[in-house]
């Protein structure tokens, strides 16, 4: 499995026989009037057969983004895929609820035998038992770790070390592209995994997968 990252949550992993997109953004241009930066490069010429979106803002749902006429899921539930079971659990985008940013969806899904978590906007304080559930084991975590309007960094840690994955990639922080975000730090030292930064924002992964008592922790580069 290949896995590149675009900047935010907006990922593709492409596996040997099927290609999953998560949170695509859109334009992203109306930022700059609410003082923020987001200066990610767009998203262009990405096909995939599964196209996931874990909640309603326009740097995670821009469907319009990907091409290849994927099969949209964007809701909690279990999902019939060319992957096999998809499966969206509820949560929210803050720690109130939903009350101030709304719902959220966690997807776990497998991937060239590789069970994939990918978090979203995940911004409870904790995992309820019955969500801790849901997502079981897994090989592959990706988790916000950039604070503000989803999980901080101890926070994130937290959530890393009660599911135990063989490897963890951060998403959702500062880099030279956002401006309202966390950077990592805080993350990478409450972790305390070993890490590896790839040189480029892409990676294949089985060569980075640790084990759950040794899990790596994978820093790739920004967009």
């Amino acid at each position: 499995m290949r896995i590149r990252w675009y900047g935010q949550s907006a990922f593709l992993l492409a596996g040997a026989e099927h290609r999953v997109f998560i949170d695509p953004f859109g334009d992203m241009s109306g930022a700059a009037a609410r003082g923020l930066r987001f200066d990610y490069p767009p998203i262009e010429g990405v096909e995939a057969d599964v196209l996931l979106v874990t909640h309603e803002h326009r740097d995670h749902n821009a469907v319009e983004a990907v091409g290849g006429e994927p099969l949209l899921i964007r809701s909690p539930g279990t999902h019939d895929s060319p992957l096999g079971d998809v499966v969206g659990i509820a949560s929210e985008h803050d720690g109130v609820a939903g009350t101030q940013r709304g719902a959220n969806t966690i997807f776990v899904f497998s991937l060239d035998s590789l069970r994939v978590a990918h978090l979203g906007d995940f911004g409870q304080p904790a995992l309820r038992p019955e969500q801790r559930d849901a997502i079981g084991e897994i090989d592959l975590l990706i988790v916000p770790v950039g604070g503000g309007p989803t999980l901080d960094g101890p926070g994130a840690a937290a959530v890393a070390r009660e599911l135990s994955p063989r490897l963890v990639v951060p998403m959702h922080y500062r880099t030279e592209a956002v401006s309202f975000l966390d950077p990592p730090d805080a993350f990478l030292e409450a972790y305390g995994a070993r890490v590896e930064r790839p040189a480029e924002r892409e990676a294949d992964v089985e060569p980075l997968l640790g084990t759950r008592e040794d899990p790596v922790l994978a820093l790739l580069a920004a967009p």
